[in-house]
């Protein structure tokens, strides 16, 4: 199949492919006489699979890692290996947005609770100095 074809199975811009090509994720092809590219079918899946693999938050390197050399040849042990670094490391991401919400939730709550009469100047110490004892606490916890 034609560049044209392969993009519009994909929903991806010709020049990405290229890109992709070009960076060694897809198996480069060789132009036929008439100058187009012929990509087999094989392409299709492995193009949705670097796709939904920078959705779940893969580097293009990482997925150069993962991708079979051949379409048929997984490295079982590397494409395990690197699917659970990614879990691990997405764990990691969410406790650490977790942390980051607490935080601003409380620093939310403590500009709107300022007490009557308390300058802004004098409830920002106040809301800061709660925030420090909270990621003090926090930390020690961990």
């Amino acid at each position: 199949m034609r560049i044209g074809e392969l993009a519009k199975v994909t929903g991806l811009a010709p020049s990405r492919i290229r890109f992709y090509e070009a960076s060694g994720l897809i198996q480069p092809v060789q132009r036929k006489a008439n100058g187009y590219r012929a990509y087999d079918a094989d392409t299709v899946w492995v193009l949705e699979m670097i796709t939904n693999a920078q959705a779940a938050g893969f580097s293009l390197d990482e997925i150069r890692h993962l991708l079979p050399a051949r379409a048929k040849g997984w490295q079982h042990d590397e494409l395990l290996g690197g699917l659970k670094r990614k879990v691990e490391e997405i764990e990691r991401l969410q406790e650490r947005l977790a942390r980051n919400k607490a935080q601003l939730l409380l620093v939310i709550e403590g500009i709107e609770s300022k007490p009557e009469g308390m300058a802004c100047v004098d409830n920002s110490q106040r809301v800061l100095e709660r925030l420090r004892e909270e990621i003090a606490q926090d930390k020690a916890g961990r």
